[in-house]
């Protein structure tokens, strides 16, 4: 069952309840982690690097939600309704909901202007990779980004809508993910965000993100005891968490964010899987 604790630490001071659950972490390695996007060669793991379970305390961040922001925690939630019936017709999402929430993203960032570029719909019991695109959630620590990758994914995207990326990159932009529930409040595997504040630099770990066509990078974490995670049980279809995952800006604005799906104690064996979608989304500022 949940507790109460207080966190004694900056970067959150306040007496929350928690659980104690299992996260994905890796052990600081030797060699640049290796992680593939699809079924590795046949002498390959599917990541490199050895996992590092470790039990931490994950706040219960409801009390807390008008607090959170993106620049200062990497993070925020915000109700956000709307108007898609069905998350698993791709069409849709892509012709009603990505100009929805590019719309919504400016409004919470105070953007000049904002891209969709990606979708990741999320259900265990859905998912059959290399038959349909819907992933298990994902339950290691990371981050989508990394200080060299934010700016390689931003020329990319940029380049394959015909923008100039010498233009649009001079001034201030960030990555910034979209996550929602799509069907059910979330009961089974609910994400958890840690504060951006609370991760030292050196707990990085930039690591290889292979496609077939093309190599990615992201950042695995390695465990630190003043990490503060957060997460918000029972997420239901209005309501949305924004995650920065990259920020061109080096000047104590929130940079990364780690986050990392789980396992929760007190969920019910009987629980029906996560359904989810996150968005990525290019976020440019005036």
């Amino acid at each position: 069952m949940s507790q109460t604790s207080q966190v004694l630490n900056q970067p959150i001071v306040a007496k929350l309840p928690y659980i104690e659950a299992d996260l994905a972490y890796i052990v600081r390695p030797t060699e640049k982690p290796i992680n593939y996007a699809y079924e590795p060669p046949p002498d390959a793991l599917q990541r490199s690097a050895t996992p590092d379970m470790r039990t931490v305390p994950i706040y219960d961040g409801r009390s807390l939600a008008s607090e959170f922001s993106l620049d200062k925690e990497g993070f925020a939630l915000s109700d956000y309704q709307t108007a898609v019936q069905d998350f698993y017709d791709e069409g849709e999402v892509e012709r009603v909901y990505y100009p929805e929430a590019e719309q919504f993203v400016k409004e919470q960032t105070g953007a000049v202007r904002v891209v969709v570029f990606d979708s990741v719909v999320r259900n265990a019991a859905r998912s059959q990779p290399g038959i349909n695109k819907i992933r298990e959630p994902g339950k290691r620590v990371h981050n989508d980004y990394t200080a060299r990758s934010g700016y390689s994914r931003a020329i990319w995207v940029l380049n394959r809508i015909g923008e100039n990326p010498d233009a649009l990159l001079k001034g201030r932009f960030s990555i910034v993910n979209v996550w929602r529930a799509i069907a059910n409040p979330i009961v089974d595997s609910p994400l958890a965000v840690a504060d951006a504040r609370s991760i030292a630099p050196d707990d990085w770990i930039p690591s290889d993100l292979v496609y077939p066509d093309r190599v990615g990078e992201t950042y695995g974490v390695t465990y630190n005891p003043a990490h503060k995670w957060f997460y918000f049980p029972l997420m239901h279809r209005d309501r949305a968490l924004l995650i920065k995952c990259f920020d061109s800006l080096e000047d104590g604005t929130a940079r990364f964010s780690a986050h990392s799906a789980f396992d929760d104690p007190t969920s019910p064996a009987d629980a029906p899987p996560r359904e989810s979608i996150e968005l990525r989304t290019l976020v440019f500022y005036e």
